[in-house]
């Protein structure tokens, strides 16, 4: 009997320990998660008290709905283009950026540029200078000196054609022709016959009437040959005086048996003290200006 009276006792006693654990497991979970959610889909607050409360879904009204932006050319003749700031890009910018990269072989083929650079080039040669002065320098000075031959046909062209179009007074290609103008009358100045009848014969064209007839098919490419020939001819005629002195110096190193030291080494110092003498800069560039007038 008193056996089962202990176990009677024992098993209450574990029995009480067990409804304990579980009761302090439960107030562990509800502090935690400070919330109970509700199979009707409400939040209930963990205090005791307090109202639940109720989460909606909100649905998504199509008429809020906008659609993305796609690129593609628009009704206006413009391009579209998302992520951009306005609604398109017109025409005109990608065709001013597409021509940026043409201004270097436009520069070539419409201004003295090509004839001022052959010429340096010929006069650092015939003084027997290999990097004196430097290309940067030669062509800077190109560069400067047909910026002071175009001057005027610039202003020509500015008026005529950039500053009535800034001011929406005429379209882009009315402009063009307009500036086109000035540029013809410049290139015919200097464009010789015999180029312009080369090309007339190969574009199978009708012989103009004037050489203000020419097109811009005939004219560019003979403009171009035309400076290329008279900068050469410049060139040659710069280079013979420095010829002779380098002759004369090597006949004379020859005649008295100074086989050992190259005769360039003589000639090029007496070269420089001959054209700083002349003034060979002042003369150059003087002849070079004085051939586009």
């Amino acid at each position: 009997m008193r056996v089962r009276g202990t176990l009677r006792h024992s098993a209450l006693l574990g029995a009480l320990v067990l409804a304990g654990a579980v009761s302090v497991h439960a107030q562990t979970s509800t502090a935690a998660t400070g919330d109970a959610v509700t199979q009707s889909g409400t939040v209930t607050p963990a205090g005791s008290g307090s109202e639940p409360i109720i989460f909606t879904n909100p649905v998504p009204d199509p008429q809020q709905s906008v659609l993305q932006p796609q690129p593609g050319i628009a009704g206006n003749g413009s391009i579209q283009i998302p992520g951009v700031p306005g609604s398109s890009v017109p025409w005109s910018i990608v065709i001013m950026l597409t021509a940026l990269t043409l201004i270097p072989s436009i520069l070539l083929c419409v201004t003295p540029f090509a004839r001022l650079l052959i010429v340096f080039h010929f006069l650092r040669q015939a003084l027997g200078l290999q990097t004196t002065p430097s290309n940067q320098t030669l062509i800077g000075l190109s560069l400067i000196l047909t910026f002071f031959l175009m001057q005027p046909v610039g202003n020509e062209i500015y008026e005529t054609a950039i500053a009535p179009a800034q001011a929406g007074q005429i379209t882009a290609m009315e402009a063009l022709n307009r500036g086109q103008v000035p540029m013809r009358k410049f290139m015919t100045r200097y464009v010789r016959e015999k180029d312009a009848a080369l090309f007339i014969e190969l574009a199978k064209e009708p012989r103009p009437a004037s050489p203000d007839d020419l097109s811009l098919r005939v004219l560019l490419p003979a403009y171009i040959l035309s400076e290329l020939k008279a900068g050469f001819q410049i060139g040659t005629v710069l280079f013979l005086p420095f010829l002779i002195v380098d002759m004369v110096v090597a006949s004379i190193t020859t005649s008295v048996g100074m086989l050992q030291l190259p005769p360039v080494v003589i000639s090029t110092p007496l070269k420089l003290l001959l054209f700083l003498m002349v003034d060979g800069w002042h003369l150059l560039i003087g002849s070079l200006m004085r051939s586009f007038n």
